[in-house]
């Protein structure tokens, strides 16, 4: 068995841990290497991100992990009692127990998937679906026991639909699982559609272009997201080679998605839109642009026409961003896959209630390092205080 599969990584404290100010936002940030650096390193940070914490910026703490996993995006199951971390180098899948103490990572084997992208855990908690750029396929594994239990490939003629997938969105409500067609992991092509399948089972129902333009569009739909609250459901689509956003609303009666353009980055000078977030309400959504760098917010009210509202500027390569628990501070991690001028590297400190930018988180980006996802750790920081005092 090779070493990176059964090494249990324990967190390394990086500071000491005296008097950590009861306020502080705690997140998870993985990281790698700037291209230029001699040493390629890779990792996953905990850093103190309140703007009112004496240790704002500082990283507590670290977990290793190899220089070749290519750690991609970190995502949490339903009670956020777990955290899992897609690899873009190897078939691997890893799994953090965020209920036990010191963090460590299990990796699970997944052969069938190369490029492991984007996962979306069941809302019984009990199944997870992991897309697969690289192999043209999703996995669907046990949530419970961590362990992949089908595989839904484009080898097969029934599920031929899926190609280069990689954003996912489950509602299990009405038992469905939406999937974007992205690019081609050498970038030689590009998708153009979402492809719907049956949440139980796995089966591919339908495919659906997301362009205006004639086909082959390469419109390239990256993320796709339910919104929160929206009945009848809807969800939102970001086209990151088209630059435009895109909307989908359920039909109850005729059981099928229908969907259109609801805005065109390009007419604000804006490139690559990637991420989507909402506040808990739903009725505000705020979507990135990597090139060159802002978060657009929009009025949410209605889901099927979300409003324009504002662009906030961030910096090259505006990718993941995160909200304070009372959602006054927006945190945007700025990097792109290491790609040139899209890879500044900092986490912009948006203040939404006094509609200022704070400035920017440069910790990582000191060390010769991007940050390439963002998220808040679940943990109750008095609980993480006391533990690390144990």
């Amino acid at each position: 068995m090779k070493p990176y599969r059964s090494l249990i990584f324990t967190l390394g404290l990086l500071l000491a841990c005296q008097g950590l100010a009861s306020a502080e936002i705690l997140a998870l940030l993985n990281y790698e290497s700037k291209p230029d650096q001699p040493v390629r390193r890779e990792g996953i940070a905990i850093m103190d991100i309140d703007p009112e914490s004496k240790h704002f910026g500082k990283v507590l703490m670290e977990i290793p992990l190899p220089s070749d996993l290519v750690a991609h995006h970190i995502f949490f199951n339903r009670d956020r009692s777990k955290a899992y971390v897609t690899a873009l180098g190897k078939r691997i899948l890893h799994v953090v127990n965020l209920r036990e103490f010191p963090y460590r990572l299990r990796a699970i084997d997944v052969p069938d998937c190369q490029m492991g992208e984007d996962l979306a855990v069941s809302e019984d908690n009990r199944t997870w679906y992991l897309t697969c750029m690289g192999s043209n396929n999703v996995i669907m594994g046990d949530a419970l026991l961590d362990t992949p239990i089908k595989t839904v490939s484009a080898a097969d003629p029934s599920a031929a639909m899926i190609q280069y997938p990689h954003g996912i969105a489950i509602h299990n409500g009405i038992d469905r699982v939406l999937v974007t067609s992205t690019v081609k992991p050498d970038m030689s092509d590009a998708g153009e559609s979402i492809t719907v399948m049956e949440a139980a089972s796995g089966k591919v129902l339908t495919t659906h272009k997301v362009s205006a333009k004639p086909s082959p569009a390469k419109s390239a739909p990256v993320e796709v997201m339910f919104s929160p609250n929206s009945n009848p459901p809807a969800v939102h689509i970001t086209n990151m080679l088209e630059g435009t956003l895109w909307a989908g609303r359920w039909d109850p009666a005729g059981k099928a998605f229908s969907f259109h353009q609801v805005d065109d980055f390009g007419a604000r000078q804006q490139g690559m839109p990637l991420e989507m977030l909402y506040n808990a309400k739903g009725d505000r959504l705020f979507v990135t642009t990597a090139k060159p760098g802002f978060v657009n917010l929009y009025d949410n009210s209605d889901p099927w026409q979300p409003k324009f509202l504002k662009t906030i500027a961030a910096a090259a390569g505006a990718h993941h961003s995160v909200l304070s628990p009372d959602e006054r501070y927006l945190f945007v991690q700025n990097s792109f896959l290491n790609l040139e001028g899209m890879s500044d590297g900092s986490i912009t400190v948006i203040d939404l209630k006094a509609d200022t930018i704070l400035g920017n988180i440069d910790t990582l980006k000191s060390q010769g390092l991007n940050p390439n996802c963002i998220m808040l750790l679940p943990t109750q920081p008095g609980d993480l205080r006391a533990r690390l005092n144990e």
